[in-house]
């Protein structure tokens, strides 16, 4: 009884303290609810746009590390200092191993940004280890529909990973910044009539990867004040044929820098290549570069908006 009279306080704090805290709390994910009885402690993020969402909400006390960022070379000067404490754990996407071996208990992911559809790090088998998956809204278009992309997907991502970590406090100032910021942009933008035609090239020479209506271009495009010629493209990234490209005619051509191709290695193979030079992007020399964090959803997101919106205005 004595026993019995001494736990039932402790019982009592631990329940209030749990309900203090806001755990448990439910997030969705994709098509699936993540509940989370306590904010991570050892989250591992997989790649440069993922893991500066983790550093925008000052995450790092709560990561065992990152991973698939070295292989591709995104690390630049900025993220290098916010990861300074972080080991990378794998330079791509991570095995299993590497995961259990770091005692992770979260992976922040997305597919095609450190998982495949099919492959061997997915929620499900990672669940099987008690490690929970919380993955990148834009990506969910491989697993499931969902509208096409826009700058609300960055958002739910930061709220969700707020709510995930108990920060949700900082998670909704940090995205009412955002929204504040890009609304006062936004306002002083010229109305178009004709807006500029703008492909997206990442990669390829035989083929060229671009963004279709389901990836983040699509969104920071439009509010720069452009339109994506692949925004009838139902897909993400994608692999498509030169023709489309020709055919569409863009007034500008947004290259991805990354990589070990560079950026002006790939401009100088569509300046070239003669059958692109009908091409008024290629004829004007009207080449944007964003940086491969700047093009996928992450915190460099709104910067890269005004960056679009000047070469538009040029």
């Amino acid at each position: 009884m004595r026993l019995s009279l001494l736990a039932a306080p402790l019982v009592a704090l631990a329940a209030t303290s749990a309900f203090a805290s806001g755990f448990p709390v439910t997030v969705k994910s994709c098509n699936r609810d993540v509940t989370f009885e306590a904010a991570p402690a050892r989250a591992v993020s997989n790649d440069v746009n993922l893991t500066e969402m983790m550093l925008a909400l000052g995450l790092t006390g709560s990561m065992a590390g990152y991973t698939g960022v070295s292989e591709w070379k995104t690390l630049d000067e900025e993220l290098r200092v916010g990861v300074a404490e972080l080991p990378e754990l794998s330079p791509d996407y991570p095995s299993k191993e590497v995961l259990l071996g770091a005692d992770a208990d979260l992976y922040f992911a997305g597919w095609n940004y450190g998982m495949k559809v099919g492959g061997e790090i997915t929620p499900d088998t990672l669940g099987a280890f008690g490690i929970k998956v919380y993955e990148l809204t834009e990506s969910c278009i491989h697993i499931m529909d969902k509208p096409k992309a826009a700058i609300d997907d960055l958002y739910v991502d930061l709220l969700n990973l707020g709510k995930i970590f108990g920060v949700s406090e900082r998670a909704e100032a940090l995205v009412a910044g955002y929204q504040s910021e890009l609304a006062a942009f936004t306002a002083t933008l010229p109305r178009r009539d004709n807006p500029p035609k703008v492909f997206i090239y990442d990669s390829g020479e035989e083929k060229p990867f671009t963004a279709g209506r389901y990836a983040i271009p699509t969104a920071l495009i439009e509010a720069a004040g452009g339109t994506n010629i692949m925004d009838d493209v139902d897909s993400s990234w994608v692999e498509i044929g030169w023709e489309p490209v020709i055919e569409r005619n863009p007034d500008v051509i947004v290259i991805i820098n990354y990589g070990e191709v560079t950026a002006e290695q790939k401009a100088d193979f569509l300046r070239n290549n003669p059958a692109f030079k009908d091409i008024p992007a290629v004829k004007h020399n009207r080449f944007v570069t964003l940086q491969y964090v700047e093009a996928t959803p992450g915190p460099r997101n709104i910067a890269a908006i005004k960056h679009l919106a000047a070469a538009f205005a040029e």
